[in-house]
């Protein structure tokens, strides 16, 4: 029997007992995307801009439900430091400001698949989604606000998203195999980083409570046109 030469066999010694893996990471997404049908809970976003070193922060929360494949809708609901409201319905996206008593809607149209990636990266999405759009490099175990994650780092395959996204860092609960946090890089070291806290899996969500509940008067924009 060859004996471990020391240094390999210090390593393996280092090696926690049943340590995650990217393999069983994976596996768990997996088993919660056959799962998934609805969540709810809270958010905190996090906007960094490089060039002035400034981090804006936004809480709030956010409610979303498979309607079938492919179709995931979803409302945010930003309530401090400035309200705001972000409905995703089919292929349309639309944004209230109260303050000014504004709806902003946009057509998403064939862009959806790219903006489920950003908003709903790991909400129902299968292991082989997940390798056929990105390189998946893997960080290790790590806590986000007490709960175990396995952090991996994904780089876009598409030279489209690419152009418009640099990475995105992604951490998985190891106990629910849903996101803890998404860390969205933009060119410029702009970044994004949404946490997710107190999910509540598959309740009872009707479609009503994913749509913006307006007040009369609301002026509708659309600035695409």
């Amino acid at each position: 029997m060859k004996i471990l030469k020391p240094a390999l066999l210090a390593l393996w010694l280092a090696l926690p007992a049943g340590a995650e893996t990217l393999n069983d990471v994976l596996n768990r997404m997996d088993q919660a995307s056959s799962q998934f049908k609805a969540v709810t809970g809270n958010i905190r976003q996090l906007s960094h801009t490089d060039v002035v070193n400034e981090d804006d922060v936004a809480t709030g929360t956010i409610s979303m439900k498979r309607v079938k494949a492919h179709d995931v809708r979803m409302l945010i609901n930003l309530t401090q430091p400035d309200p705001k409201m972000v409905s995703l319905q089919e292929k349309s996206l639309s944004i209230y400001l109260p303050k000014i008593a504004t709806v902003q809607n946009y057509d998403v149209g064939k862009n959806r698949g790219l903006l489920e990636q950003f908003l709903l990266l790991g909400f129902g999405a299968t292991r082989a989604e997940l390798e056929a759009a990105y390189e998946i490099h893997w960080i290790g175990e790590e806590t986000v606000n007490g709960v175990k994650t396995g952090h991996m780092e994904l780089t876009p395959k598409s030279p489209e998203v690419l152009h418009r996204v640099k990475k995105i860092g992604l951490w998985l609960s190891e106990s629910t195999g849903y996101p803890a946090q998404h860390k969205i890089f933009m060119p410029g070291n702009d970044y994004w980083l949404v946490t997710f806290s107190n999910l509540k899996l598959n309740p009872n969500l009707p479609d009503t409570a994913l749509k913006l509940k307006l007040p009369k008067g609301v002026k509708q924009e659309y600035p695409q046109r």
